[in-house]
């Protein structure tokens, strides 16, 4: 007699962990909003000014990511090379939450766009994310060299200015991605700038605004805590240097050598606490750091396209925050 699975941790619609092992990602939230959750299939056709593609990597590990390009006629574009969030344990880039903000900011800028498919946890635990988007950074680096080719980025991409984006759990990688380029000789590659989006900072000890902060619907603490508890290695809590690089177990901010960021902080993120002491350590440091903050907006709010479509003010955030972004990368 087979012995049924029992169900481990279940998290808000979205992620179900079994005795196993195994996980399922069936969305099982309200129907209504499935549909940002969803992928999108990759056209290599130009529609509304933005043609998409998915290309392997790595050959042996199987790493990916989708392409973004712009129709404009430009010698060469900036690339951005974009880490998607969900907590290191949901969503995958070509979800329609994703194609909807990038190919408008690809558009707008306009840039490549270069999204990895980072491998989740549990089954992946950190550091693999991060791994994936270091991978991710030194393929660009050969393809600069001449050591590979990609013909949309070795014919579109200026690799003299690459840029990092990520969206919440993204932009944690980000900083782990910068902090690890700066010691390494990227040449001819230049990072010319990094774009953490509503970074995932967190610490062990719950902040004022998780406390006090309401929780939207999309971004619980309990999501929080369990996404975490998933991803982080077995035994280590929220103060593990990726989670926490304000902490005292990640090396000082002033020694790392960090590009320039434009920092994005939404004023009623439940864990602003944590991501502006992260801009305070950067800004002790003497990094080249601009605050960029979203008023009265919420956690990655810029993702929610039924908020985008049924609320001006968030339409009107979303639209500030891609022109931010831009004039950032025009400067850099």
């Amino acid at each position: 007699m087979v012995q049924e699975k029992k169900l481990v941790q279940d998290v808000s619609g979205w992620l179900r962990v079994y005795d196993d092992g195994s996980v399922d990602r069936t969305w099982t939230g309200p129907p209504e909003v499935k549909f940002m959750a969803e992928p999108v299939s990759p056209h290599e056709q130009f529609i509304d000014g933005i043609a998409t593609r998915d290309v392997t990597i790595d050959q042996n590990s199987g790493l990916r990511a989708r392409i973004y390009l712009p129709e404009e006629e430009n010698p060469k574009f900036p690339i951005i090379l974009h880490f998607h969030g969900g907590g290191f344990c949901i969503s995958q880039a070509d979800w329609f939450m994703y194609y909807q903000f990038y190919t408008r900011l690809a558009k707008s800028i306009p840039a490549i766009v270069v999204s990895v498919y980072l491998r989740p946890a549990p089954e992946n635990k950190l550091p693999a994310a991060c791994d994936d988007g270091y991978a991710a950074l030194l393929w660009l680096k050969s393809l600069s060299k001449g050591e590979s080719n990609e013909p949309w980025l070795n014919t579109h991409g200026d690799f003299n200015r690459v840029f990092l984006i990520g969206d919440s759990s993204g932009g944690i990688i980000v900083h782990e991605v910068a902090t690890r380029s700066g010691f390494i000789y990227l040449n001819p590659l230049r990072l010319a700038g990094v774009i953490p989006i509503h970074p995932g900072f967190v610490r062990a000890q719950r902040s004022k605004s998780e406390l006090e902060q309401p929780e939207p619907p999309f971004l619980t603490l309990d999501m929080v805590d369990t996404f975490l508890a998933l991803a982080l290695p077995n035994g280590c809590t929220k103060d593990h240097p990726i989670t926490c690089p304000m902490g005292s177990f990640a090396p000082p901010i002033e020694t790392l050598s960090l590009p320039p960021l434009m920092y994005c902080v939404a004023e009623k993120d439940m864990i602003k606490d944590t991501e502006m002491e992260y801009y305070e350590l950067l800004k002790k440091a003497n990094k080249d750091v601009e605050l960029f903050i979203s008023t009265e907006m919420g956690h990655s709010f810029y993702l929610n396209k039924i908020a985008i479509d049924t609320d001006p003010v968030t339409a009107a955030q979303t639209g500030e925050l891609i022109e931010g972004i831009k004039v950032f990368i025009n400067k850099h």
